[in-house]
């Protein structure tokens, strides 16, 4: 499967949890989950500190979900994808995200290659939000100078 099939993939699950979701309402990982619920996805948050999320309970670790999400994002350190990946695995999840906007992200060498020998669908780096339809001008502008660049999955 190419990354933009796994990106596809993923994006049509409709019970997804975001690891590492923020305590700071300003903060981009809680823009991103907000997205997401507008766009119609359930959406788990999933933060050891944190009890609640835009309304909704948090989760500590991801085998704590119930019911099962169909997809985990992760907006974690590297250091700490290694163990939300082994998480995942554990609790039966088939979809890993492990986002990368610039720098490395949640994006860890070994988190990939743990995914693959379990068969877990990985998208290791892109953001969500240059795959959604009618992102914003930002995210619009970013994806069309990565599609000249040619470094956009297709």
């Amino acid at each position: 499967m190419s990354k933009r099939e796994r990106i596809d993939d993923f994006l049509g699950q409709k019970r997804l949890a975001l690891v590492g979701v923020s305590r700071n309402g300003k903060d981009f990982t809680r823009m991103l989950f907000r997205e997401f619920c507008q766009r119609g996805y359930d959406m788990v948050p999933v933060n050891p500190s944190l009890s609640e999320v835009e309304g909704r309970t948090c989760y500590h670790r991801v085998q704590d979900v119930t019911p099962p999400v169909d997809g985990v994002l992760v907006m974690t350190s590297p250091a700490v994808t290694e163990q939300v990946v082994r998480d995942c695995a554990e609790a039966g999840v088939g979809r890993v995200w492990m986002y990368r906007a610039a720098g490395q992200g949640a994006v860890s060498p070994s988190a990939i290659a743990f995914c693959q020998e379990k068969n877990i669908g990985v998208v290791p780096g892109e953001c969500p939000f240059m795959f959604f339809q009618n992102a914003g001008f930002i995210h619009r502008a970013h994806g069309f100078i990565r599609q000249l660049a040619g470094t956009l999955p297709k």
